[in-house]
This record gives structure tokens, C-alpha cells and sequence, in this order.
């Protein structure tokens, strides 16, 4: 039996022509710093080869029709079987998907209904259940003899033919929001008061309005409440006005017809066509509840079947515990001729079901919309959707699966990949998180450290080896001989000492109403298992409070009051990828590249050939790369196979013409350098090269303090790791006095090392040492124990979580015998 996949010279990214070999029917890590090759080696070659060539066995028609991973840079890699990748951030799913759908739970719910369920005539009266149903025969009503057919899976499904008509099965209509008509009621009409008038409408609504019994110039406020409900619901009746054109001193008399301001944006609204259309309009838009289907996204006929009791639009809104417990009664509620056929679609049911209550997704509803889970909700649907087709001989690629994992959650996770195991498959995972890490039958560290300096294999073998390994750098955290360490805690007497934020809300969603203290200028960690609510408590709560307060603008709605004095910046810096395009680089995001541009303008040798700042732009400049269009790279288009990107063969990647390359900047000491050349420089040698110029120097120092000394200033940042775009988001935010800002973190350590982890703890202190109060979202042990004081909710996920179970500095949650995150601490 062949045991290992062997990979020879792999030199993807910044692996340092490697072999190794990666054991198969195992569960292997691969472990490493940040930027150390880890995904390199997991995603670049395992999974890109895996699936190259599984893709390269079907037809070339169908290959066309895929997205395919391009060839990797390695000299040769044997025995890979066909791979699976499950990447760290899932796609957004589109507004039809729910947590039904995108676990295919609902497939199953469908098929029980159309089957198994009592079924409703025309004329309103049930069928109890029978077997002529799945036979397909046509049914007859005993009470009234009409003859009909049961629905079919098909018709119960609100993505086709079961979708409520008034909302095409999105659940949701667009309706007028009444409050954004008249944004500033101290304007008259005259003035522009009615804001979709000024911008839908032409001004000769006000005139009509005028001939209305309308005072067009008082302000909105003095008007009657006849008045005012004339301008918002007035009748569509015809008025003879005279009407003169602000751009012509020609008048005339005209009949028009009255567009009330409610109506105007309704009849905008009918005629969208496009996206440019609808952003005119939106604003005067709210997404309301379909009020024919309530939501439910399901026509009226789709609602009629009954089984054990309930509808299928009822089923939906149970939560995924509630549903499997329903499912277990429902052979027993029916004939004895029908209970075979009823185990076994119920069995398909359980079977998925039970995966995902392994993974802790046991507390989401099944008509949850897919786009509102969280990356790791969505991450752990795509793993149970994985084992659940029960496939053999493949390989698993999961690019850190701990993410937005409560320690209690993590333990599901393995049983899972254990049984990927078991059923004859592989499974390779990048992660950090030494509980997860543990579980491996085999780790692969790489390092030593990140970019250029990486790129090796440090050490492999079973978790135990690596504990005593002496050139390990996750052998300490394992062993638990190292730690995450803060320079200083505060006391719980000097907890508030700088004051408090509080924040009162009302329920929503799943979380009852809070009350929530938030100590300034300390290190507050928000926990709690998957679903308990804090994201809602945060980014739905807490983030849109103060900004409205900072903005003096109207609470959201569930917001009964914040009181936050002092604060006037609030800042979210989350994993989100930082632009969109090859076009934004390290270099210009951390201004560092404008700089640069200014002081090669300035240089003898650019003043001598007339060159200015703006010619050394690699978007618009003269000096930029005309073959590549100052991308750095050429995409060739082969027709059926994968795009090919490769370095532009002109300018080998810089993004310059040759001509930059003769225009130098010299250094004190002597060293002269071309900007193309600091571009491909990574932070830390820059730092050198730039010592004497304080501002880049400055700024450059700052992406080093944070951990980002390996990346060059060339790269491009949409292709960071989730945690190198938080850091760099930070950079601009560092060095000043923050005693005004909160920053909201949600799971800063997402792709981060230990190592890396004790960085980003220096980072918080630093926030902290010039005033700024900080907020973290996170599930990592190590920094929730280095918090100044912890909100913890829960206790569990969804209906059964959403209160604040304790609140206070880790000692006080560590004792606190209701919190399951002080049972880990």
C-alpha cells in the first residue's frame, strides 16, 4: 500500500524548493507562523494538484465550463488523490439560500411532505396519509369527490415551483420608508423639503402640490396634519398649474397629474432596471416581511400539506435541535403501511442533521438566510455537507476550521474529521489553534519565520515529537511550557477608573434584551459559544449605536440607549479583504508608496528628464509598464484550460518601464536604489534602505511592530490572509492619542501563530497605552485570558443563548459555575 503523497521541489509562493512527504488515511496539520508557506503547501500544492488532475480526466467541454487551479511549481508530486478544499472565508451565498437549502436538510423536508403529509382539496378538506401518494396516483377528496394531485417535492420548494408569487420566494418585499421622505423638516416644500421630489421627480411636484391647498413656503414642521398627509398620500387627481422652466423665461399652463412623495418613490421603483437605478431609489426604501407569505418564501399552496401536526413553512421555523425531534415522532404518527417508507426518508434526514449538531449548529433555524451565518457557520455547513456524501479515496484541504470555534465546539470538529478518516479519506488542515493541533496524527511545521525567511519545513512527526523538538516554535505552546503573555492587567478596582460605556437594547434575533457595561481604555473580550449573540451584541449593536451617537443620528431601532461620553471614533477592524484589484499594493495602503513617489520626483535624475511625482504612479504615470499596464502580470487566455497569470515579461513584475530603473535615490551612506527595486524589497529590508527619510521610515516601522515585516511593499493586498489585513488595517491607527476611539477587533487572531498572537497582544497595549478603549470578539483561550474583563454570553447558541451570563475580569468568569467559557479558562 502506498502510505505517504510525495512532493519534490515544490516552489509555490515562497516554499523553498521542498520535499516532503504527506502521509495519506491520516489527519496531518501543518502548522507555522504567519506568511511561513503553511497554505503554500496545503492550498498552493496539495489542493491545487489534487484537483487539477481529477478536473483533467473529464472532458475538455465540461473542463471549459469549470474554474480550474492552474499548474503548481513543483518538480513532481505522486500519489495525490482527488481534493476537496474547504476555504477559510466561504463565499457569501445569494438571498435564496438558507440554512435549509445550503445543507440540503430541506431536500429532505420537501420529500416527507409531498410523500408522508395528510393533503388538502381544492376545497379546503384533508386526506388522511396514504401510499397512493408516492405511487403518484391522483387522489380523491372523500368529502367532496374532487380528484387532485399531491404536491411534489418540486411544488413545495420556494426556489421553483412553491414560491409565494407577491415576493418570488426571497420572503421579503421593498416598501417605502415614510422617515427618509422628509429628511430636515425645518426646509419648506419650496426649499426641497420632499427629498424624492428633488431627486426622482422633476420640481413641478411642488407646484401641483401648491395647486393641492398646500403652503409650499412654510417649513414642513408649521404645516397642518391635513397638510402633511396631502404630501405623503395625497390623491392622484389632475391640477391646471402654470409652469415656467428654470431654464427658459417661457411659461405655460399644463394639467398634471398629483404624484404623492410615497408614490413617486413606488413608481421609481417599478421602472429600476439597473443598479445605478436602484441606488437612486434604495434610499428611500426598508425591507419589510412579504405580508402574503410572512416570510415563510412559500406559496399558499406549499403551506396547505400537514404532517404530525405542523405545516412545512412551521417546520422551517423550528431550530435544528427542535427539528430533529420532530422528525423522530414523525413514523409513528402515521399508518402502519406507511412507517417503512417514512424511516427511511426520515433516516436521510437524521443522518445529515446529526453532523451538524456534532459541529454545534444545533441552536440555527432551517429558514435562517445563509447570508447572515457567520465564516464559521459557513464553514462547518461545507464540512457536514463533505462527510455527509460519505465519499472515499479523497482528499480534505481545510484552511483553518477552528475559525469561530468555542473550545466546546472544537471537539465536534475532530470527531468529524476523524470520520472522514474512517471512511477511507485524508484529511490536511492549516490551523493554529494548539487544541486542534493536538489531534493530529502527524504535523508538518514550516518556517522559520514568514516571506522570504520562511518557506522551510522546521520540523515533522507526531504532536509528541514536535513537543521536544528543539527548532519547533509550536512545540512550546503544545506542551504548554510557553504562554500568550500581556506586559500589564488592570486590578478589578481600577476596571472602570477611565469611566464606562453602557449600552441598553432591546431583543432581536435570538439575543433578549442587555444591559452591557464596557470599561474605556481597557481590553474588553466579548465570548461565548457559536450563536450565543455577539455578534449581534457588536457588530449589529454596539458599532451602529456609536456611530449614530458620534453622528447625532437616530438609534438603530432595537437600541433603547447609549451612553458614551468622550468617544468620538469608533473603528471596526475586522478580516474582510482590504481592495479589490492587483492595483492596491502594502505600498499604497500603508502610504508609504505617495511618499515615495514625492521623493524620487525630487532627485537629480528625475529633475533632469522632467519628471514629476505623478509619472512614478504604476496606475496612471509615465513611467509605468506599458505592457503590463502597471499590473506586473499578463493573463494569456487558453481557451479550455485555466487562465495562465504570469510576471509580466517586460518589466519581470515591477509594474516600471526600463526607464524607471535609471532614476535613483542615494542614501547618506552612499547606497542608491530604484523605486522598482524598493517596491520588491520586503518591509524589513526597506527599513533600512529608507532610514533616511523619517516619514516612510516612520510608517514602515509601524508594519514591522505589527508583525508585518515580511510582506513586500509590491504585494497586493487583496490576496492577504484574513489576519494580515487586519494588522494592516490598524497600521494608519498607530502612534496617535486615542482616548476618543473604540476599536471593535472581530477575531483578530484568525490565521495567526502563538507567536504572532503575542504581537497582537502588544498591539492591543499599545492602543491602550494612548487611551483607546478596545473590544475583541474571540474564541482563542490565550487572549481571552489576557483580558481586562470578559462578557460572556450564552449559555448556548441561538434561542438558547443571547443573555450576558457573566461579565468581569477573568478570575471573576473562571469561578462563575454558568459560563462555559470560565470551564476552559
Amino acid at each position: 500500500m502506498i502510505q505517504n503523497i510525495e512532493i519534490r521541489g515544490a516552489r509555490v509562493h515562497n516554499l523553498k524548493n521542498i520535499d516532503v512527504n504527506v502521509p495519506l488515511n491520516q489527519i496531518v496539520g501543518i502548522a507555522g507562523v504567519s506568511g511561513s508557506g503553511k497554505s503554500s503547501l496545503a492550498l498552493g500544492v496539495l489542493y491545487a494538484e489534487g484537483s487539477r488532475r481529477y478536473l483533467e480526466a473529464l472532458s475538455t467541454y465540461t473542463r471549459r465550463r469549470m474554474t480550474q487551479a492552474s499548474r503548481a511549481q513543483v518538480d513532481e508530486v505522486l500519489y495525490v488523490p482527488a481534493a476537496l478544499a474547504l476555504h477559510q472565508r466561504p463565499s457569501v451565498p445569494g438571498i435564496r439560500s438558507t440554512f435549509g437549502t445550503g445543507t440540503e436538510l430541506l431536500n429532505s423536508l420537501r420529500l416527507m411532505f409531498s410523500r408522508l403529509a395528510r393533503h388538502c382539496c381544492p376545497n379546503g378538506h384533508y386526506l388522511e396519509p396514504t401510499l397512493e401518494v408516492a405511487a403518484g396516483h391522483e387522489l380523491t377528496c372523500p368529502v367532496c369527490n374532487t380528484r387532485f394531485y399531491a404536491p411534489s417535492a418540486e411544488e413545495l420548494a420556494f426556489n421553483s415551483q412553491g414560491a409565494c408569487p407577491k415576493c418570488d420566494g426571497t420572503g421579503v418585499v421593498w416598501t417605502v420608508d415614510e422617515s427618509t421622505l422628509i429628511p430636515d423638516e425645518s426646509l419648506s416644500i419650496d426649499e426641497g423639503a420632499v427629498a424624492p421630489w428633488k431627486s426622482l421627480m422633476w420640481s413641478l411636484m411642488t407646484d401641483v402640490c401648491r395647486a393641492m391647498g398646500v403652503r409650499t413656503d412654510l417649513p414642513f414642521r408649521d404645516l397642518t396634519e391635513e397638510e402633511k398627509e396631502i404630501v405623503y398620500h395625497g390623491p392622484a387627481v389632475k391640477k391646471h398649474i402654470f409652469y415656467k422652466p428654470k431654464s427658459s423665461d417661457q411659461g405655460g399652463e399644463l394639467d398634471f397629474t398629483y404624484f404623492n412623495a410615497v408614490y413617486t418613490v413606488e413608481n421609481a421603483l417599478a421602472k429600476v432596471k439597473d443598479e445605478k437605478g436602484m441606488k437612486r431609489v434604495e434610499k428611500f426604501l426598508k425591507r419589510d416581511i412579504c405580508p402574503d407569505c410572512h416570510g415563510t418564501r412559500l406559496s399558499e399552496r406549499a403551506r396547505m400539506p400537514k404532517l404530525n401536526g405542523y405545516s412545512l413553512d412551521e417546520v422551517c421555523t423550528m431550530t435544528l435541535n427542535e427539528a430533529v425531534k420532530w422528525v423522530e415522532q414523525v413514523p409513528d404518527s402515521l399508518p402502519e403501511s406507511m412507517r417503512p417508507m417514512a424511516v427511511s426518508i426520515c433516516e436521510s434526514f437524521q443522518t445529515s442533521a446529526r453532523r451538524l449538531l456534532d459541529l454545534g449548529l444545533g441552536y440555527l433555524s432551517l429558514d435562517r438566510a445563509s447570508s447572515t451565518l457567520s465564516t464559521g457557520e459557513r464553514q462547518r455547513m461545507q464540512l457536514a455537507r463533505a462527510v455527509r456524501n460519505r465519499t472515499t479515496g479523497v482528499l480534505y484541504v481545510l484552511d483553518e476550521p477552528s475559525i469561530g470555534l468555542h473550545p466546546v465546539n472544537i471537539a465536534g470538529l475532530t470527531g468529524v474529521m476523524h470520520d472522514l478518516i474512517e471512511d477511507g479519506n485524508s484529511v490536511v488542515f492549516v490551523d493554529h489553534d494548539t487544541q486542534i493541533l493536538k489531534q493530529a496524527d502527524w504535523l508538518i511545521e514550516m518556517g522559520p519565520e514568514a516571506g522570504a525567511k520562511g518557506g522551510e519545513i522546521l520540523a515533522q512527526g507526531t504532536p509528541d515529537t514536535l513537543m521536544n523538538h528543539p527548532k519547533s516554535q509550536i512545540g512550546p505552546f503544545l506542551s504548554g511550557r510557553s504562554g500568550i503573555r500581556r506586559s500589564q492587567k488592570c486590578s478589578e478596582t481600577e476596571l472602570f477608573d477611565q469611566g464606562l460605556i453602557h449600552l441598553s437594547t432591546d431583543a432581536i434575533h435570538t439575543v433578549k434584551p442587555l444591559e452591557v457595561d464596557i470599561p474605556k481604555g481597557k481590553l474588553s473580550v466579548v465570548t461565548g459559544v457559536s450563536g450565543s449573540g455577539k455578534t449581534t451584541l457588536i457588530l449589529e449593536s454596539l458599532v451602529p449605536a456609536l456611530s449614530a451617537n458620534i453622528q447625532g443620528r437616530k438609534l438603530p431601532e432595537h437600541v433603547k440607549k447609549i451612553r458614551a461620553e468622550g468617544i468620538s471614533h469608533v473603528k471596526l477592524i475586522d478580516a474582510a479583504p482590504i481592495g479589490i484589484n492587483v492595483r492596491s499594493t502594502v505600498a499604497t495602503y500603508a502610504n508609504v508608496h505617495d511618499e515615495l513617489r514625492k521623493i524620487f520626483a525630487k532627485t537629480p535624475d528625475a529633475k533632469e528628464k522632467g519628471y514629476k511625482a505623478g509619472d512614478f504612479s504604476y496606475n496612471t504615470g509615465k513611467l509605468r509598464c506599458p505592457v503590463c499596464d502597471g499590473t506586473g502580470v499578463i493573463s494569456l487566455d487558453v481557451q479550455f484550460l485555466p487562465d495562465v497569470d504570469i510576471p509580466c515579461p517586460d518589466c519581470r513584475g515591477t509594474r516600471y518601464a526600463k526607464e524607471a530603473e535609471t532614476i535613483h535615490y542615494q542614501t547618506k551612506t552612499g547606497e542608491a536604489y530604484s523605486l522598482p527595486e524598493l517596491m520588491a524589497m520586503d518591509v524589513h529590508t526597506a527599513l533600512t534602505a529608507c532610514k533616511d527619510l523619517k516619514l516612510v521610515h516612520q510608517r514602515l516601522q509601524i508594519l514591522e511592530d505589527l508583525g508585518l515585516g515580511y510582506l513586500t511593499l509590491g504585494e497586493e493586498t487583496p490576496g492577504l490572509s484574513g489576519g494580515e489585513a487586519q494588522r494592516l488595517k490598524l497600521a494608519s491607527e498607530m502612534g496617535r492619542a486615542q482616548s476618543d476611539s473604540v476599536f471593535i477587533f472581530d477575531e483578530p487572531t484568525i490565521g495567526l501563530h502563538p507567536l504572532d498572537v503575542n504581537t497582537l497582544m502588544d498591539v492591543f497595549q499599545t492602543l491602550i497605552d494612548h487611551g483607546a478603549t478596545v473590544v475583541v470578539i474571540e474564541h482563542d483561550l490565550d487572549v481571552i485570558r489576557c483580558a481586562d474583563y470578559i462578557i460572556d454570553m450564552g449559555p448556548g447558541g441561538g434561542k438558547d443563548g443571547g443573555t450576558v451570563v457573566a461579565a468581569g475580569t477573568p478570575e471573576n468568569v473562571k469561578t462563575n459555575p454558568d459560563s462555559r467559557t470560565g470551564a476552559f479558562l
